[in-house]
């Protein structure tokens, strides 16, 4: 494999010239710059990233970590992210825990070997990122959390204003005529789900509609935990006639669910969810959902830590990203006949 010697020689100018080309740390006279850049084409070389980051103390290499790649939500983070980071001389690495704290945990050690930059990480279930913390910011490494916040987090994050995104959404359900709401919330310890929870709940107060806690279900943050969730409901006396999924997968799964009970959306129940996934309008009926930018979280998450990493050493960055209800097909006014079931059911049987 060629090293800076061999293009030196080659090239015909010295090893620091070399260096100064390949490391941008001098400006060097165009002739002389073009030569050593066509001698390192002609020769393939690829420089050694953990050499140079052992020399430096940092690579330019920032890691990323994410809860499900499976969840589309999550790509649109990390691509915003990466578009950014690649624009700014940094790569990204990219670690997956299964919502594991212990995967979690797992991956920031094993991160630190490789020098990186800076860290950027949506939180797993349960995280606690302390310690970690403290240890990269003592090796000098920044570390931005997006979406979720960990136990006793003081550092930069990015979040979406899920409370209020959650408040709009239910407003507009409640102003439709709906009055026997039901949510699907995920696992509810994370801190944008208990956001949205409290939007939700705010807005049914001030509309003096009491909420049974048993229409307040919690599932995982996936399809199958919607539909799993969503039949219980829809066996529940009365029936909701609207139900909010606090996200999208789990309003697919809602979906599904409406199917294998041969009921009709919106007709015979309305549903909105919060994520504004692309698949939300190829649905049918297509998704009313909140809209959050992933791509706005990654991209703003990236530029916060490369601020940091070039030296700004403010007080912590707390960014919180605007929501937008986007309305569709999925909901829709109540019937009479719903309305009247609502109006005159008596006290459902307890369902468990």
């Amino acid at each position: 494999m060629a090293n800076m010697k061999e293009i030196a020689k080659i090239a015909g100018v010295s090893l620091g010239t070399v260096s100064n080309v390949l490391n941008n740390s001098m400006p060097v006279r165009e002739p002389l710059r073009k030569r050593v850049m066509e001698t390192v084409e002609a020769l393939g070389y690829q420089p050694n990233q953990l050499a140079r980051g052992l020399r430096r103390d940092k690579t330019r290499m920032i890691g990323m970590i994410i809860p499900d790649i499976t969840n589309p939500f999550f790509p649109a983070v990390v691509r915003g992210a990466e578009d950014v980071a690649f624009a700014n001389g940094y790569r990204l690495i990219l670690c997956n825990t299964d919502n594991d704290h212990a995967k979690e945990i797992a991956h920031l050690k094993e991160l630190r070997t490789y020098l990186p930059s800076g860290l950027i990480v949506i939180p797993s279930r349960f995280s606690d990122l302390t310690a970690q913390a403290e240890s990269y910011r003592k090796a000098g490494t920044a570390m931005v959390c997006v979406d979720r916040l960990p136990r006793e987090w003081k550092g930069d994050t990015v979040t979406a204003n899920n409370e209020s995104g959650a408040y709009n959404a239910t407003m507009y359900a409640l102003r439709q005529g709906h009055r026997h709401l039901a949510m699907i919330i995920g696992p509810r310890h994370l801190t944008n789900v208990q956001d949205r929870l409290n939007g939700f709940k705010r807005a049914m107060r001030e509309h003096k509609l009491q909420i049974d806690p048993d229409y307040i279900q919690e599932a995982s943050f996936d399809q199958q935990g919607g539909f799993s969730k969503t039949m219980l409901l829809l066996s529940m006396i009365p029936r909701p006639t609207a139900i909010f999924a606090a996200n999208d997968m789990i309003a697919f799964g809602a979906l599904l669910a409406f199917r294998e009970a041969r009921l009709r959306c919106p007709e015979d129940i309305s549903l909105y969810g919060f994520d504004n996934l692309d698949l939300a309008e190829m649905t049918s009926p297509p998704l009313t959902s909140v809209s959050q930018s992933g791509y706005q979280m990654g991209t703003s998450a990236a530029r916060i830590l490369i601020d940091r990493v070039l030296g700004d050493d403010g007080p912590a960055r707390h960014l919180v990203l605007e929501t937008v209800l986007k309305v569709r097909g999925s909901v829709s006014f109540p019937s009479v006949e719903q309305v009247d079931a609502d109006t005159h059911s008596p006290k459902r049987p307890k369902s468990r």
